[in-house]
């Protein structure tokens, strides 16, 4: 489907073959071009991205902060928009058309130089509707050399340069088909949150213990569950509410593992020096 304006499609993937196809299937026919940054995957995803014509592999270490290849990926791009995606996400119909709309304006009519994406996403067999996880908001479409990544959190967004719209259709996000890959990804977050913890050099004492083991999953759970009313989506949005709240006390211990082991290491090396 031609537009008058340039589309470049950016995916940072590491053993993603189950979800590539369905993704760049969504989009091809609108993207200029594909740039996929891969982590050296394991697996058929390079082998599935390259039957799409458009696309451009370009391959590097998997890094624990994923969002330094997004920002390899972003860099490459030589089209007039940017469009920024995740494997598990899913351009649905309604949306590809409301970027079609813009991708065919005169771009001196458009005066934003990005766009929010409304994404639904997929637990426990449906999408959540409620527990803040619909509408939920990411900066993923914007002009080329108007956005970028910072590469300093896990949960980060795209900053962009200039005046940020919203669009009305949805991003379809499929990143928890089960639960164990919930736990799996969680696991993984946890972990680098922890690092975060790290790095802010954060106090370990009761009142930081009484913080991330009951303060913070306490806010979390009665926020989502009660004040984004995460109970109307039953079962599904309990189990959201509760194990997104353990992710403060996950990242905590892993914290004090972390401390701890740094400590060992450096009373080893006094040691080793008298």
């Amino acid at each position: 489907m031609k537009t008058t304006t340039t589309l470049s499609v950016t995916l940072a993937t590491y053993n993603e073959s189950k979800n590539i196809v369905r993704c760049l299937k969504a989009i091809e026919d609108i993207a200029t071009e594909i740039i996929v940054v891969d982590g050296q995957s394991q697996d058929d995803t390079i082998s599935l991205v390259k039957k799409f014509k458009q696309a451009k592999v370009i391959s590097t270490t998997n890094k624990p902060m994923f969002h330094i290849n997004k920002q390899m990926g972003i860099d490459e791009c030589t089209g007039n928009w940017v469009l920024q995606l995740d494997a598990d996400e899913v351009v649905t119909p309604d949306l590809k058309n409301e970027i079609i709309s813009i991708l065919n304006k005169n771009p001196d009519s458009i005066t934003e130089d990005g766009f929010w994406l409304p994404r639904k996403n997929y637990f426990l067999g449906s999408f959540l509707s409620k527990g803040g996880q619909y509408p939920d908001y990411t900066l993923r479409f914007y002009k080329n050399g108007r956005g970028r990544l910072p590469c300093k959190d896990v949960h980060e967004q795209a900053t962009v340069k200039g005046k940020v719209g919203y669009l009305k259709n949805p991003l379809e996000h499929y990143a928890d088909t089960s639960f164990s890959l919930y736990l799996l990804r969680a696991n993984r977050y946890t972990t680098l949150l922890a690092q975060e913890l790290k790095e802010k050099n954060t106090k370990i004492n009761f009142l930081s213990f009484l913080n991330f083991y009951l303060i913070k999953p306490s806010w979390w759970f009665l926020k989502t569950y009660f004040r984004h009313r995460g109970y109307v989506d039953g079962f599904p949005g309990f189990v959201f509410s509760f194990y997104s709240a353990l992710r403060f006390p996950i990242a905590y211990t892993k914290y004090y593992e972390l401390s701890k082991s740094d400590r060992n290491i450096n009373l080893s090396q006094d040691w080793d020096k008298k």
